[in-house]
């Protein structure tokens, strides 16, 4: 029987440490979960009460336009909004989606325009950040020029979220998904041409992420189809001014490759260049050459439903909706809800035969 008792005891002490194993253990995977890197202190304070807040909010009556579920009230709240530019629709209709939204939402929006200047850019933002609002949303521009500024956005503690700007200091950021964006027209571009012939590129914004993971996509793809060539040099886009030049630029490249089929395909990681590039194909009558471009401008998707342009297929974004995502993000966060680290907004092919269509879709703001 002593025997019996002692295998009881040890087998009782062995069953309980187990439990308490098996706990810690379950404890440390969800603190593990729930840690984001490059979150912001703010954050972390925030998830460790986000079981009592989310309960409290204020509903704002508005559904989110992502997911079509209620989005909190930003009754009371400032929200800064900092666009590095608006020359061209999709900045514009980014902005003002969030702009509109905020105001929607009941908050109040401090929104400053960088001009295509990064000096002013940055000292919109430090601006911003000595009104103490409570929340900054940072949209485009160069990921390490603008990484120092946003740095102390986060030192701050200022919730920082961020529209087509990947940063470690940002809670959300809110975008297309370029990999597929960059999969799905190369694909495009390659079936159109046979799967083989010269394709010059423009690509002069390595350092915004979003025009350097496109750029990477289309040049993956491109090592299914061997009988591609690109021409080197690559071509360089600029802002401002950016159709003129691609139109000067394209001119030029076509006086190296008069003869027609020498030359397929022309690329560029947005519509502008893209624009500037079929108005030079399309003046020089060389509708062996097609065109493709990125985000749905208006002048773009026009060219593209017209039968003699030589834009060919461009992938479009809703960015209007893309910028009123970013404020349902903001507003479920200041509300205390989990908000996740990405936030897509699917793209729409546009080609010759959908173009009609498709304007009904992308231009109903």
């Amino acid at each position: 029987m002593l025997t019996i008792s002692k295998f009881k005891r040890g087998f009782t002490f062995l069953f309980i440490l187990s439990i308490l194993m098996i706990s810690a253990c379950s404890n440390d995977t969800v603190s593990t979960g729930n840690t984001k890197s490059g979150a912001t202190d703010t954050a972390a304070n925030n998830n460790s009460s986000k079981e009592n807040n989310s309960k409290n909010y204020k509903d704002s009556g508005v559904k989110g336009v992502i997911d079509g579920k209620p989005v909190p009230s930003l009754e009371g709240k400032k929200i800064g909004v900092a666009v590095i530019g608006t020359d061209h629709n999709w900045d514009r209709q980014a902005y003002q989606g969030q702009i509109d939204r905020i105001k929607e939402l009941g908050g109040v929006p401090i929104a400053v325009d960088g001009e295509r200047n990064d000096q002013k850019h940055i000292a919109d933002i430090e601006n911003l950040i000595s009104q103490k609002p409570d929340a900054i949303i940072k949209q485009l521009g160069d990921t390490k020029v603008f990484a120092p500024v946003l740095k102390k956005v986060h030192t701050a503690k200022i919730p920082l979220f961020t529209v087509d700007h990947p940063s470690e200091y940002s809670i959300t950021n809110h975008m297309s998904d370029n990999y597929f964006i960059g999969e799905a027209l190369a694909r495009k571009m390659f079936e159109d041409i046979g799967g083989e012939g010269k394709i010059a590129v423009f690509n002069g914004f390595s350092g915004v992420r979003v025009c350097a993971i496109r750029y990477d996509m289309m040049k993956y793809v491109a090592k299914d189809y061997p009988k591609i060539e690109f021409i080197e040099p690559e071509l360089q886009d600029v802002i401002p001014g950016t159709i003129e030049d691609a139109r000067k630029k394209v001119q030029d490249l076509l006086v190296k490759y008069p003869k027609k089929g020498e030359l397929k395909a022309i690329w560029a990681a947005w519509d502008i260049p893209s624009i500037g590039a079929a108005q030079a194909v399309d003046a020089a009558g060389r509708s062996d050459i097609k065109v493709y471009g990125v985000d749905g401008d208006p002048a773009a998707i026009d060219m593209i439903g017209d039968p003699n342009s030589s834009f060919a297929a461009d992938m479009a974004q809703e960015p209007y909706k893309i910028g009123q995502s970013a404020v349902d993000t903001v507003a479920r966060y200041l509300a205390g809800q989990q908000v996740p680290t990405s936030v897509y907004v699917d793209p729409l092919l546009v080609t010759k035969d959908n173009a009609e269509e498709a304007k009904k879709i992308l231009f109903k703001n």
